[in-house]
């Protein structure tokens, strides 16, 4: 089995700002625009008002989102069937297709956050607040689907990836699996979902520290013959702290792919985050 983090949302390059961590502590994942989707940000429940807010007018509520992880049921009017799915291509989607990534395997969506409040009826950053990497979702995959070669559920028809497939090499989809399976049958918890609220446990990057530069468990540290988290081989890009290790992540990359079978303590980090910190993708349990 493998465990992916996969960098998705708002960028530095793709929106320009961070996805919000909401006074009350919802976070909310801002896809990238995208000028060839069907799908607008103001379609998307609430993010037209969000995106406006936050990039100061830059991105505006009808322009198209490129809403990929698609994760949560209620976000847009769906045809029936519909499951959560996530699209890859390109390089990226090489990476995982090298590493064999199907059926059972997890991807664990990370993304770059800040907490914002509403002042003068606008929602702005708070001033101060630190820019963080957070854990925002997670899709455990039943089915891979390779884009014009093999038959895609009608529902699906929507999704980027299949309604704008021109121009995408290894154009591929990932539909959530039904029930969260890692480490065992857990009753109740969906293949798929969102990190609905922040919480400590899914903040990647170190206190006090750039964004970039990520506070994990100690075992997470490549060494002997295991091989290191996707794109971090360097073994100068980790050090211990304590008992946990620091990581300088990469500024490329999309998809972090960690082989369980060497690093068995993944299962039940990954099981507790989901277990204890998830919404499904039809909303709280």
């Amino acid at each position: 089995m493998k465990i992916i983090l996969s960098r998705k949302g708002f960028d530095s390059s793709a929106g320009g700002v961070p996805s919000p961590i909401l006074p009350d502590g919802t976070m909310l994942s801002l896809p990238i625009p995208d000028k060839t989707s069907g799908i607008r940000y103001e379609d998307i429940t609430p993010h037209g008002r969000l995106v406006s807010d936050l990039t100061k007018g830059r991105v505006k509520p009808h322009y198209g989102a490129h809403l990929d992880p698609d994760l949560v049921a209620g976000s847009i009017r769906r045809q029936p069937g519909w499951r959560p799915i996530f699209g890859q291509a390109d390089a990226e989607q090489r990476v995982l297709e090298h590493k064999g990534i199907g059926p059972g395997d997890l991807f664990l969506y990370f993304g770059w956050y800040r907490q914002v409040e509403r002042r003068d009826d606008r929602f702005q950053f708070v001033r101060g607040a630190p820019d963080l990497h957070v854990l925002w979702g997670w899709l455990q995959v039943g089915a891979v689907l390779r884009v014009g070669v093999d038959a895609l559920p009608t529902w699906a028809e929507y999704h980027p990836h299949v309604a704008q497939p021109d121009g995408r090499r290894f154009n591929t989809i990932y539909q959530s699996a039904k029930a969260f399976t890692v480490g065992g049958a857990c009753p109740g918890v969906p293949g798929a979902g969102v990190f609905g609220h922040y919480d400590d446990r899914l903040r990647l990057t170190a206190p006090g520290r750039s964004r970039s530069v990520w506070s994990l468990p100690d075992w997470f540290r490549p060494s002997g013959d295991r091989v290191a988290l996707g794109y971090h081989g360097v073994l100068c890009r980790w050090s211990r702290d304590g008992d946990r290790v620091l990581l300088q992540t990469v500024g490329r990359g999309q998809e972090f792919v960690l082989d369980v079978a060497q690093y068995p303590e993944a299962i039940g980090w990954a099981t507790g985050l989901v277990t204890t910190s998830g919404q499904s993708a039809t909303g709280p349990r």
